[in-house]
């Protein structure tokens, strides 16, 4: 553990929030987004929000492909896994994610549906060759991180000659979302996120790298600082970003430097471009139609594209209006602002996706935050 515990020095973190504290004008606010699901996990994890000079304030953005998911997608996966000839493989945190009706995976399986959870790609593939004569339907999610997998799994599905199996595929990407917060700051009925910047995500940008981004901090003038997990990662990058403010620049930095390249991984950059190709556009909770930000099957790989070979069809459908996941996810409200966090929604009953996932904004302080909270509510 002693390289872990490196990047958990007390003495060196409290170096760094003196340094944040010093380089800071405390005439002016700074409002940091960190655009990953373990960042804001971390950071609820290691209070690195007690620890911040009270005029610089992280922002939690839509960071968690399964928060993001909207409901339509998971109605879709409902009402394929309720086909009698289908086996749907998904990832465990799917499975409570709230349909439009309330609806969930879980529920769908506690009435008969053949839905196995699986920890990888190949428990899938795996799967598939166990049952031939069965359709099997790998329900793919995720951002750059998870898509390489996926395509590695189509690639071994066609070398396998399984015929029956097929991906109802999610995937998005990250730079996209990005722009569409920063050219669209103000959305009806939601509110409006003023960012000054952002906390850019570790393992994303260990596939991508750090390019894709230099041309959204170009044209809209807002720093990118590339942090890893660690809490001294998040505080040298946040230390990072204070100075990009204070010097008037707006560049992509990279303080995870032992694992992320300008480059990225261009071997699992190839493997996903073999494979999928951009869609359109694509639905984000909280963001609405977010133009070419999700990734769909090539026509070369269309017999493994679960949408045409069962024909589903999309309907958008409305959240539950008393949830403010989608102003959650947008940065404009915190967990607390919602009337059902830690009331009617908790973790083993969940009404909004970012109480599922644990890398969710309300399942993150719900695990640490509420407990500060009653605290600063007790003092």
């Amino acid at each position: 553990m002693k390289y872990a515990d490196e990047f958990r020095d007390k003495t060196i973190a409290h170096g760094l929030v003196r340094a944040i504290g010093a380089e800071a004008d405390s005439q002016r606010a700074y409002r940091f987004m960190e655009f990953c699901g373990g960042h804001t996990h971390a950071i609820s994890r290691y209070g690195l929000e007690d620890i911040l000079p009270a005029n610089v304030r992280m922002i939690h953005g839509p960071g968690c492909p399964v928060c993001v998911l909207p409901a339509s997608r998971i109605d879709m996966a409902i009402r394929l896994a309720e086909r009698p000839e289908i086996t749907l493989c998904v990832y465990g945190d799917l499975m409570r994610i709230p349909g439009s009706q309330g609806k969930a995976l879980l529920s769908a399986k506690a009435f008969g549906a053949d839905i196995r959870m699986v920890y990888s790609t190949l428990d899938a593939i795996r799967i598939a060759e166990q049952a031939p004569n069965r359709e099997v339907v790998f329900f793919a999610i995720g951002f750059e991180t998870t898509t390489p997998p996926t395509a590695v799994m189509i690639r071994l599905a066609e070398k396998k000659w399984l015929k029956k199996f097929s991906v109802f595929c999610n995937h998005v990407l990250t730079p996209s979302a990005m722009h569409s917060i920063l050219e669209n700051p103000d959305i009806r009925d939601i509110g409006r996120v003023e960012i000054d910047g952002f906390l850019g995500p570790a393992h994303v940008s260990t596939i991508i790298g750090t390019e894709p981004y230099e041309v959204l901090a170009e044209q809209f003038g807002k720093p990118i600082v590339i942090a890893g997990f660690e809490p001294l990662d998040m505080m040298q990058a946040i230390l990072m970003l204070v100075r990009q403010v204070k010097e008037g620049r707006h560049e992509v930095e990279n303080q995870y430097s032992r694992a992320v390249t300008r480059k990225g991984n261009r071997r699992a950059q190839e493997e996903v471009s073999d494979i999928f190709e951009l869609r359109d556009q694509f639905e984000w909770r909280g963001l609405g139609l977010v133009p070419h930000s999700g990734l769909k099957l090539k026509q070369a790989y269309a017999q493994f594209d679960a949408e045409k070979r069962f024909a589903m069809h999309e309907v958008r459908v409305a959240d539950n209006p008393a949830c403010e996941c989608g102003a959650i996810l947008r940065g404009v409200k915190r967990p607390v602002d919602c009337k059902l966090f830690g009331t009617v929604c908790t973790p083993e009953i969940p009404i909004g996706s970012c109480m599922v996932s644990s890398e969710g904004a309300c399942a993150a302080h719900w695990t640490y935050g509420r407990f500060r909270d009653y605290q600063l509510r007790r003092a």
